[in-house]
């Protein structure tokens, strides 16, 4: 590691913060709702978010945010320019193999806590201490404790940004990259650009504007088309939004804290293997946690510049022709992004790799630490082998 550039970082919410919160959540007006409203049929459930609400105002204490996440060693480093946070978990194994994992929207750093540890250090966990991975956690540009950057960046050049500080700033020759969502993205740029210091790849989530149809599509290809045409139609509407006008729509999101929570929340619900229960996946506490991540950094606005940033790499040509890097997917069922077909899927990427979970949705590390841990160390440790 670089110690000169490197500065240790311990998340610390002001009192003063915490007070404006909760007169801000006090101080929410509801919306009426329609009369026949159940099981999220029109988006977030009032009578739940009142009930999340409630808890944030009355009896959520800031150390419960702070206490999860600087149990982990918190850096923050200056790369071109743009302050990056992160965490690093040295594994038990000596041989320097290192993960990137990144996350996405509406997710943060927080979701992978659980499984990073299962992939450091296996030997508290019945494991060998031999298959141990160094994991490095950053918070995207825009999100979190990292800076923001002066114009929507999209996830190419995050790539170029995980490429600096894992090998000039850490110093790893070489590493592997995982991730699903946004992390799914800047993973693939990493495989597709980056081969000469990236292994290999891992994701839990396949972007849909990767794929296109081909001349002669079969069944298999089809029916994936069709599911990706009904989300977009049925379920993405913030994809456009955020993607068009992020701006816009940030003055209300930054506005009110509940509404914020309205936001995000109806994700977790409607993309975590919940089954249309959310109280079934996520306490009031692991929620909240997340909301902090953007609540209490001032990140809310800027974290959806990333879908007018990829909005824009896509505009002027920048698209991935092919990853040649070995990589890896596993499919968790309730993923709300369709999987394509394999062979469809390997036009772009080299699988080897192709696993179907038993549970677990869009927020893999999260829902599923195990089994996600199991995973990644397991398709990893063929590569090092």
């Amino acid at each position: 590691m670089n110690h000169l550039k490197v500065r240790t970082f311990r998340a610390c919410i002001p009192d003063e913060f915490m007070d404006k919160l909760r007169a801000r959540i006090a101080d929410t007006q509801w919306p009426e709702t329609p009369l026949d409203d159940a099981n999220w049929k029109y988006g977030t459930d009032k009578v739940w978010l009142k009930g999340l609400a409630t808890y944030w105002q009355n009896e959520y204490q800031k150390s419960t945010f702070e206490d999860v996440l600087n149990r982990y060693p918190n850096f923050k480093v200056d790369v071109d320019g743009l302050d990056i946070h992160f965490l690093h978990l040295k594994g038990s194994s000596s041989k320097g193999r290192a993960i990137i994992l990144t996350h996405g929207w509406p997710g943060s750093v927080l979701e992978f806590l659980d499984a990073a540890e299962k992939l450091a250090w296996p030997d508290r966990f019945g494991g060998k201490a031999e298959d141990g991975f160094d994991i490095v956690i950053p918070s995207l540009p825009g999100y979190g404790f990292s800076g923001k950057p002066v114009s929507p960046m999209g996830p190419r050049d995050v790539a170029k940004v995980w490429r600096q500080l894992m090998t000039q700033v850490l110093g790893y020759q070489n590493f592997f990259a995982q991730g699903g969502d946004w992390g799914a993205a800047v993973s693939s740029w990493l495989g597709a650009e980056h081969s000469d210091v990236v292994k290999a790849i891992h994701l839990n989530m396949l972007p849909s504007w990767f794929f296109a149809p081909s001349e002669q599509a079969d069944a298999d290809e089809t029916n994936y088309l069709n599911q990706v045409a009904q989300l977009r139609a049925l379920d993405m509407g913030y994809f456009a939004i955020q993607s068009t006008k992020p701006v816009t729509l940030a003055f209300a999101l930054e506005d009110s804290p509940v509404g914020f929570a309205s936001w995000i929340c109806e994700k977790f619900q409607r993309w975590a293997d919940t089954h249309g229960d959310i109280d079934s996946k996520f306490d009031f506490d692991t929620l909240i946690n997340n909301l902090m991540m953007y609540c209490a950094t001032g990140s809310i606005a800027s974290s959806i510049w990333m879908y007018k940033g990829r909005a824009d790499e896509v505009a002027v040509g920048h698209s991935i022709k092919r990853i040649d890097v070995p990589t890896g997917v596993a499919l968790f069922p309730a993923e709300i992004i369709p999987y394509p077909p394999r062979h469809m899927a390997q036009t772009i990427f080299n699988i080897t790799r192709w696993t179907s979970m038993d549970a677990g949705g869009h927020f893999a590390a999260l829902e599923e630490p195990q089994a996600y841990a199991d995973e990644v160390r397991s398709f990893f440790l063929k590569i090092t082998s």
